[in-house]
């Protein structure tokens, strides 16, 4: 049996690509500065794939782990003040336990929003950045950039 596609009588194979087909996102999107707290060295994290999956849709993105200085040649900031820039975006790859931390130095830093990623998700950490007028969001980062809604 072929799946058809309900505005004509062909086949899927003449729609439109979805965006999970069409990793490049909307065209002229806008590129944004992330920083990446909780950034990992290894491939088989999420940390790592939404650094190379941001890096390859242009985003401009900033590492923070307390405990590298590179990873892959990309140089690590110990600690989110370190950053030069105000980001656009900040996306959290840490226990909510590590997270208490940083939540002081995001307000400082003033983003545009926070992505609470699977696993980081803390209502006391997400309120206190949303009373200081920080928008946040509990989302996957990789979901959201491959279905471009980034």
């Amino acid at each position: 049996m072929t799946a058809k596609n309900s505005s004509n009588s062909g086949d899927y194979a003449n729609a439109a690509p979805s965006p999970l087909e069409n990793p490049e996102g909307a065209p002229g999107g806008k590129k944004e500065k992330v920083v990446i707290i909780g950034a990992s060295p290894k491939p088989e994290r999420y940390a790592y794939k939404a650094m190379v999956l941001l890096e390859a849709k242009g985003h401009e993105i900033y590492l923070v782990h307390p405990a590298r200085k590179e990873i892959e040649g990309r140089k690590v900031y110990q600690s989110l003040e370190d950053v030069p820039v105000q980001p656009d975006t900040i996306t959290l790859y840490v226990n909510p336990s590590a997270l208490e931390s940083y939540v002081d130095s995001i307000i400082a830093k003033s983003p545009g929003r926070v992505i609470f990623n699977p696993g980081t998700e803390s209502i006391t950490h997400r309120e206190h950045l949303e009373e200081a007028g920080i928008k946040t969001l509990e989302a996957c980062t990789l979901v959201l950039l491959t279905t471009a809604q980034f």
